[in-house]
């Protein structure tokens, strides 16, 4: 893992109006995550471990306070380059996977390539590229709704990597997924963090966090602990064999 940090939060903030009621959803979140760093981030249901995700994702913007993008403050970005920055730098992974059902794999992840424009002409080797790395390239011309569900979530994660994003966001990227999936899952998470992406999981799995470099928890909105007193070096060895035949 590498030193460089690649975003930091400071006195991050966000409310919600519900009515006549403020819901603090996030009080002056602190966090910093490093190039090549897998993190969860962990708390018990409404604590706001989702709401820093989105934050974090540019998906909702913060009330106040500070979100640095490799020293750059991103929240000073109109709405148009925030798009532009989101769609290069990050990649999303949700619980659903979210793929179109009556689309092939390779529409699936050519859809952000052409929000990138990128180039037609290399939009397949990028395609294939991304699913060499979760091991789907022989899915490339599969309809997505044919795939298995272990599937479907590697061929998200592909989605998420083919513009090459610095970081990798995951809203329980597991959650729908049996024990064998989650494990290949999360091997192949792992693999990408030692590779130099960053990656960030919103997870309610114990075992899950474990697997990380660290925990951040939140409770309540408020970030509790950052985790570096209780990193782990777990890996899920029973990943090497499965893929091929899921």
């Amino acid at each position: 893992m590498e030193n460089e940090i690649i975003i930091e939060t400071k006195d991050l903030s966000k409310d919600y109006h519900d009515g006549g009621n403020i819901i603090h959803a996030l009080r002056g979140a602190n966090i910093a995550v490093a190039k090549g760093e897998m993190v969860a981030i962990m708390g018990p249901s409404g604590s706001g471990k989702s709401t820093l995700l989105y934050v974090l994702g540019l998906l909702h913007p913060p009330t106040s306070g500070v979100y640095l993008f490799k020293g750059d403050n991103i929240l000073n970005y109109s709405r148009e380059e925030q798009a532009v920055f989101r769609n290069r730098e990050l990649g999303f992974v949700f619980q659903s996977c979210d793929l179109l059902p009556n689309s092939t794999v390779f529409e699936n992840l050519e859809l952000p390539l052409v929000y990138a424009e990128s180039d037609r002409g290399q939009r397949r080797r990028k395609i294939l590229e991304a699913l060499d790395r979760v091991g789907l390239s022989h899915r490339v011309d599969h309809w997505s709704n044919r795939l298995s569900g272990g599937e479907r979530q590697r061929a998200a994660i592909a989605r998420a990597l083919v513009n090459n994003p610095s970081l990798i966001l995951g809203d329980e990227p597991t959650g729908q997924l049996d024990q064998q999936n989650t494990e290949i899952v999360v091997k192949q998470l792992q693999d990408l963090a030692k590779q130099g992406f960053t990656v960030i999981l919103v997870t309610h799995e114990e075992e899950i966090g474990e697997a990380c470099d660290r925990v951040i928890r939140i409770r309540d909105g408020v970030v509790v602990s950052n985790g570096h007193e209780e990193s782990a070096d777990v890996v899920f060895e029973s990943y090497e064999g499965q893929a091929a035949s899921l």
